[in-house]
């Protein structure tokens, strides 16, 4: 894979996912108890053995800076690296006007390493993708550009770039979150995506972004500018991520989790009866940084026994009498006796006092709650203390003290 360079882009604001991203980038929002939204499309590449790889950064890049040093340091090892790029304004003193601006800022590097082949992938993204068996079907295609696609419900279409494809998986069509997304021929319930993540042929993607950049009414975006005027005239090709196998996986999954509601359910899916992700696959294995703690605890007390369901606790979690099911607990968190919590997510160092119910309620790092505090069985009450999602998730801001 010597011939493969690998641009990340995590640069992502996250607007929609506040306040979670009031004080982190979106790649650096934690996930899952253990792991940040960033390990996934790293894990994808580790285990794809493509180790050449810049993490592009821009807003508030501090947390995400540190967890890649923390835990994504490969110094010393030979022509493979994981390198955190900061945004250095070389073409001027502006942040990334585009995903296509963001690498254009940073051609330099592209240029100096004359790779083959460069993988442009987003890091908000929950799903496990072996990138060789897409860089085996672009140049099977020998295709100048390979986008990967996947069946989105209509309905959710126009938050995507909505693809057309010929039967031999060429692109025929493209359209950046169209208001009337084009259906799949013969299946008018989906779309076929945009995953964002892109293969280019290096010749054509340098010369792509070249001319973007001259071009003053464009807005330097992928989605909006390079694929719509590069399809028409190369040959561009789709891959279909369905196809994408991976042992000891039951199918493909993905989710984008830029809404409260999705990154809520997406936890949900980790909890449910039959989980539709797994985190346990042995030949998959998900690196992250694990500070040095110790194994979660449980203690009953003398008024209540710990009863644990359908869940997952990080390491350092110290819960006494309560109950949790189906919730997710980051690290370090401290449950007090007589509690009761079900579908919920703790983003890690939490303190959750005596007595307390939390229902649906994602509760963000270094939050305290007051003892007998009710969080989820009152929307009402809960919309004047804190942010409430559409279908009525509970979100607390970090550092908070509720109840008190």
């Amino acid at each position: 894979m010597s011939g493969v360079l690998t641009m990340i882009l995590a640069g992502g604001e996250g607007t929609r996912l506040q306040p979670l991203t009031v004080s982190r980038s979106k790649p650096a929002v934690p996930f899952g108890g253990s792991y940040r939204l960033v390990d996934f499309v790293l894990n994808n590449f580790i285990n794809s053995d493509m180790l050449r790889i810049y993490v592009l950064t821009q807003f508030k890049s501090q947390s995400l800076y540190l967890h890649l040093k923390k835990g994504w340091n490969l110094t010393g090892i030979s022509g493979r690296f994981i390198d955190p790029i900061p945004a250095q304004m070389r073409m001027g003193k502006r942040w990334y006007d585009g995903t296509a601006d963001a690498i254009y800022q940073n051609i330099g590097f592209i240029e100096q390493d004359s790779p083959e082949h460069v993988c442009i992938f987003g890091s908000d993204h929950i799903y496990k993708m072996d990138v060789r068996q897409m860089l085996d079907f672009h140049k099977e295609k020998q295709a100048v550009l390979t986008v990967a696609a996947i069946r989105v419900p209509i309905a959710e279409a126009s938050a995507f770039g909505v693809i057309e494809v010929d039967e031999n998986g060429r692109m025929i069509g493209f359209e950046e979150k169209p208001k009337n997304p084009k259906s799949i021929p013969g299946d008018p319930d989906f779309a076929l995506a945009s995953m964002g993540n892109y293969i280019f042929e290096t010749n054509t993607l340098l010369s792509e972004l070249t001319s973007d950049a001259e071009k003053e009414d464009s807005s330097h975006d992928f989605g909006r500018d390079i694929i719509p005027g590069l399809y028409p005239n190369a040959p561009v090709y789709v891959y279909d991520f369905s196809v994408n196998q991976i042992e000891g996986e039951k199918g493909a999954y993905w989710r984008d989790v830029g809404t409260i509601d999705s990154y809520w359910q997406s936890h949900m899916d980790l909890v449910s009866d039959n989980p539709p992700f797994s985190l346990y696959n042995r030949k998959w294995p998900l690196h992250t940084f694990y500070p040095p703690l110790p194994p979660a605890t449980f203690i009953d007390t003398a008024a209540y026994k710990t009863n644990v369901s359908q869940s997952l606790i990080s390491a350092g979690c110290y819960i006494q009498g309560s109950r949790i099911n189906r919730s997710i607990l980051g690290f370090r968190c401290n449950i007090a006796s007589g509690s009761e919590i079900s579908e919920s997510i703790f983003l890690g160092d939490v303190k959750i006092g005596e007595g307390c119910t939390i229902r649906r309620a994602i509760i963000d790092k270094q939050v305290e709650i007051a003892p007998g505090t009710v969080i989820g069985e009152n929307l009402a009450y809960d919309r004047q203390r804190f942010t409430v999602s559409e279908s009525g998730i509970i979100v607390i801001p970090k550092g908070a003290r509720v109840g008190f």
